[in-house]
């Protein structure tokens, strides 16, 4: 080997070996104001981190379109309300799957979606009375979100203002929703009387126990709201997207709902999130 192509060589393996050295770029999981956003982001983060990649979570008004540009990698989203944004015509469209199938479809040309949450869900739920409930249901003892149209004509339902109740249930076309300012007068008035049911999630961590959510079964009759990570095309490796895939297998509604308890209780969403995926962590 002549000397200068010994020069050459050793230049290469230093600038190879400067490149092995250089830091990972930061991967940045965007979240929209509020803390249920940022308690996302800060589960897709930590599961980042767990499997050893630099993750960061950051807010913006539109995290979509931060996606869509390029400025955030990953963007936690739930399947109904990204696809009411991009397809609001797409009404009929209610199951877990058959949401997620559409969304897909309608996404962006650089945006691409990981696994959804089959277990973790906050979509539109009724709640009714004990009493309501076991009248409803009949031999079943118990009712669920199927018998609601049999007992269409005189409902009377509330939610807490600017909540995005459905307007049809099935084949019941359900009257306007009576606004309450809030949940807790809310529940009030169902207690009462003074309502039949009121509309919540099924991941609001304010659900009283007392109170019998309508469960929906098959086919579906609400809209389903997965959790979903959302990304950029080309931007994850292999293993970063198995890193936010391996959420949809821990996460479910209950613990969803109980680190939302916690974070309106005061407590940093990251750290709750983090504290969570330490209990449950990944690749197990």
């Amino acid at each position: 080997m002549t000397r200068l192509a010994a020069l050459l060589l050793a230049a290469l393996l230093a600038v190879a070996g400067c490149a092995e050295r250089r830091p990972a770029a930061e991967l940045v999981v965007g979240a929209a104001q509020g803390p249920d956003s940022a308690l996302l982001a800060g589960i897709y983060t930590a599961a980042l981190r767990s499997y050893g990649f630099a993750a960061r979570p950051e807010t913006a008004a539109d995290p979509i379109a931060k996606l869509d540009s390029g400025a955030f990698t990953v963007v936690p989203a739930f399947t109904g309300q990204t696809l009411q944004r991009l397809q609001p015509g797409a009404t009929t469209v209610l199951s877990d799957a058959q949401v997620y199938r559409a969304m897909i479809a309608a996404l962006p040309e650089g945006i691409l979606a990981g696994d959804y949450t089959t277990a973790a869900e906050d979509k539109p739920a009724l709640l009714v009375t004990q009493a309501t409930a076991k009248a409803w249901g009949g031999h079943d003892l118990t009712a669920d979100l199927s018998a609601l149209p049999k007992h269409c004509d005189g409902l009377t339902i509330g939610a807490v203002a600017d909540f995005p109740a459905p307007g049809v249930v099935g084949s019941c076309r359900l009257p306007a929703a009576r606004g309450f300012a809030s949940e807790t007068a809310l529940f009030a008035a169902v207690r009462a009387g003074e309502l039949t049911a009121a509309w919540t999630t099924t991941a609001d961590p304010d659900n009283p126990a007392d109170l019998v959510a309508l469960a929906d079964g098959k086919p579906a009759l609400v809209r389903a709201e997965n959790v979903v990570p959302l990304y950029r095309r080309n931007a994850l490796t292999d293993r970063q997207l198995l890193a936010i895939n391996e959420v949809a297998g821990v996460l479910d509604t209950a613990a969803l709902a109980g680190m939302r308890r916690q974070v309106a209780g005061g407590a940093d969403p990251q750290a709750v999130a983090g504290g969570w995926l330490a209990e449950h962590p990944l690749g197990r």
